[in-house]
């Protein structure tokens, strides 16, 4: 399950227990669920070997409060040092050398070196077993939000190259998600066409891939007899056999161009 569902983010969790002891450490049980109000929920799972229970858990339950730190390509080593499991009362700040800094709400530093931290009250906690292995899941209301002004594009939005945040996948494996970036533009604004309008052939190309389809189906009109015909003329195309409109197809929809992979398809 863990090597399928992945990436995952990472919630670098702060908390203190109720002597104010401080506790630092990552979780990729994680996800935002909600925007209004701004909730996000981590799962601190009972450790496999002896059913024990994490330091971040017994002190969510004790404090209701958590901070959680994003994480980025610059501190992934010491936030993977923080998994280490010390002792109750061991400072995990000294131990990796990250730089705690006070919050302006709840009680738990944030991790200076995050880029994004959000200071978040417990909402509720749901136990979702009592064998090792069973998640419990720390339902946050975010309260406050610290973004570094070094993250942020011309726009005052979060650039997501600057970001650079990491993701856990399956055993020791993460991935740095600027290296592994690409568009999609979202069909909210549109109404694509669908695949089914394609022509049959094209539904059942051994050469189009399913991405290619999906991309062909995001238009929001099929181009008309009249506009094929004239491309066809323009470009001086020869008649093609089924698998050459394929495959010319392909290179224009790799292109960037859409539309014309439309007319060669329907010529």
């Amino acid at each position: 399950m863990l090597g399928a569902v992945q990436p995952r983010p990472i919630a670098f969790a702060s908390t203190v227990d109720e002597d104010g002891n401080v506790n630092l450490s990552p979780y990729s049980f994680f996800n935002v669920f909600s925007a209004n109000p701004p909730v996000m929920i981590f799962s601190p799972a009972r450790r496999v070997r002896d059913n024990t229970i994490k330091h971040t858990l017994i002190n969510a339950r004790a404090t209701g409060e958590v901070v959680i730190n994003v994480v980025n390509y610059n501190i992934v080593q010491q936030m993977s040092l923080s998994s280490t499991e010390y002792g109750a009362g061991v400072d995990e700040f000294v131990k990796t050398g990250l730089t705690a800094v006070p919050s302006d709400i709840v009680a738990p530093p944030r991790v200076a070196e995050s880029p994004v931290q959000f200071e978040c009250k417990v909402k509720e906690i749901v136990e979702l077993g009592q064998e090792g292995g069973a998640g419990n899941l720390i339902i946050c209301e975010v309260v406050m939000v610290h973004v570094n002004d070094d993250i942020l594009d011309e726009e005052g939005k979060i650039d997501q190259v600057k970001i650079d945040t990491v993701a856990r996948m399956g055993g020791n494996w993460y991935c740095r998600s600027k290296d592994a970036m690409f568009e999609v533009p979202k069909p909210l604004a549109t109404l694509g066409v669908g695949v089914d309008a394609l022509p049959d052939h094209a539904r059942n190309s051994d050469i189009l891939t399913g991405n290619d389809l999906g991309k062909l189906g995001n238009v929001e009109e099929v181009p008309d007899r009249d506009a094929v015909i004239a491309f066809a003329k323009a470009e001086k195309l020869p008649p093609l056999s089924i698998e050459e409109k394929h495959q010319q197809a392909r290179e224009l929809i790799l292109q960037g161009n859409v539309i014309d992979a439309w007319k060669i398809l329907l010529l």
